[in-house]
């Protein structure tokens, strides 16, 4: 497995170089055979006014599927440390899934007399962009279930995650909602001019 290590406004020392590598690549050890490639991003805020916060951020790529964590802490060897046990947990439960996967023990828990999603998530709002882009990702998009996806969701520590639905083609997105739950935006069939 490839292990690529940066640092922004971090000098990575071969004493911090060498316990990226020692915590890291314990956590991931045990799940070598899961895991392709993981980048290690150690940083520090500029000009914080508040106590300096050192952040790692790990990117883990398991066969299509990545698996994220990031955690901060007044000391980047503490910041490492918290940041490999919550990869140690992720990948675990990552592989139990997909054993279960494998063997058809995973069942899908859903309420199937309230439709998935909202017919009308939009209303009369248009959408908003924002004045610039900022930032382009470009990650594959293989087709998954909308349980692989909240699967997905799950591992890399966001609060929503795009896909591509494996029933309809089309991209979709997976978000936490605000108060417990999950939700799904699909794409709507344009509506005619009689609708």
């Amino acid at each position: 497995m490839k292990l690529i290590i940066q640092g922004k406004n971090i000098k990575i020392t071969e004493s911090v170089h060498e316990y990226v590598n020692q915590k890291i690549g314990k956590a991931i050890h045990h799940f070598k055979e899961l895991t392709t490639k993981a980048d290690v991003k150690l940083s520090a805020p500029v000009n914080s006014k508040k106590q300096p916060q050192q952040i790692t951020e790990v990117t883990i790529y398991a066969h299509g599927t990545v698996i994220r964590a990031k955690e901060n802490h007044e000391n980047l060897y503490t910041s490492i440390d918290l940041v490999a046990d919550k990869l140690a947990r992720q990948l675990q439960k990552y592989k139990d899934r997909r054993q279960r996967r494998i063997h058809g023990k995973d069942i899908l828990d859903r309420d199937t007399d309230q439709p998935l999603v909202p017919t009308d998530l939009a209303g009369d709002r248009a959408p908003k962009l924002p004045a610039k882009v900022v930032r382009n990702k470009f990650f594959a998009m293989p087709p998954m279930s909308i349980q692989e996806a909240l699967d997905c969701l799950q591992l890399i520590d966001h609060d929503f995650y795009m896909f591509r639905n494996a029933e309809t083609g089309e991209i979709n997105v997976i978000y936490e909602r605000n108060h417990g739950g999950y939700g799904v935006i699909q794409p709507r069939e344009e509506s005619g001019p009689d609708d």
